[in-house]
């Protein structure tokens, strides 16, 4: 029996992280699938549409909550997260953002597919005719302005943490969050100004699903950014294990380099 103990001790020295049987996966996957379902039944005029939305999106949250959680107890109090599995998830969160960039691709194709020729229906013009188009040097510079400047104090968050100096950090995290939500905000006070709404052909569906699209991304990267700074100051996040904070700041610059594109396509060079 001592022998056999001594050979699975042996055999369980390894950097890999072998997690535990989790329901956290199937409940993600059918939280989306029903908040989904209820977004479209929405969209096309079900009255149940608008109970599963909010259904599927409470569940959705509620199990991202705890599935973060098991993820922190993980690599803070059990020491899963040896430099091995850390390297296996930044090829993780590489190949996530990977993936963000062809789903925005496939909107930004959409929406050149149809602004580089217009066809006889949009008038061969683009924007089409009876379309009023945002001012780009007003709320959207200000909005890219504002996620410029969270970027840099997110990347003074990371300089912070990784010099050892947690205050700094603390703040310049304080910071990217109000810039973040002030980015939110105002793209609130966008679309209840605008002079188009989702139902007007192709430029009002490819705007807003794009935009749309990329706030929801900035709301989920705020979140990301919000969990970092509570783990910061709990002392979670140190100079040598930080890979949490990594992947937030990585992520936020994504979200930045995406909506440099949206400023200059979809909101100056379309409406010139």
């Amino acid at each position: 029996m001592s022998n056999l103990n001594s050979n699975l001790a042996i055999y369980n020295r390894h950097p890999f992280h072998l997690v535990d049987p989790s329901p956290w996966p199937f409940m993600a996957s059918l939280s989306v699938l029903v908040f989904l379902f209820g977004l479209v039944s929405y969209l096309h005029g079900f009255k149940v549409g608008n109970f599963l939305f909010v259904f599927g999106l409470c569940i959705l949250v509620l199990t991202s909550v705890v599935w973060w959680r098991d993820v922190i107890r993980e690599s803070t109090y059990e020491g899963c997260h040896t430099v091995l599995v850390q390297l296996g998830l930044r090829y993780g969160i590489v190949l996530f953002i990977f993936s963000e960039v062809m789903l925005f691709i496939s909107f930004f194709w959409a929406f050149f597919h149809s602004s580089l020729s217009p066809g006889v229906e949009l008038g061969m013009i683009w924007p089409p005719q009876g379309i009023s188009i945002f001012d780009p040097w007003q709320v959207p510079f200000l909005n890219t302005i504002i996620l410029l400047l969270s970027g840099c104090t997110v990347t003074w968050a990371h300089h912070a943490i990784i010099h050892g100096n947690r205050n700094q950090g603390i703040l310049a995290l304080v910071f990217t969050i109000l810039l973040a939500l002030l980015f939110t905000g105002l793209q609130f006070y966008e679309y209840k100004i605008a002079p188009f709404c989702l139902s007007d052909g192709i430029y009002g569906s490819t705007f807003f699903i794009t935009t749309g699209l990329h706030g929801l991304h900035v709301i989920v990267g705020t979140l990301f950014l919000l969990v970092c700074l509570v783990r910061l100051y709990n002392y979670q996040i140190t100079a040598q294990h930080h890979f949490g904070f990594e992947a937030a700041a990585w992520y936020w610059h994504f979200v930045d380099v995406v909506w440099l594109f949206l400023f200059v396509s979809v909101y100056w060079w379309g409406g010139i």
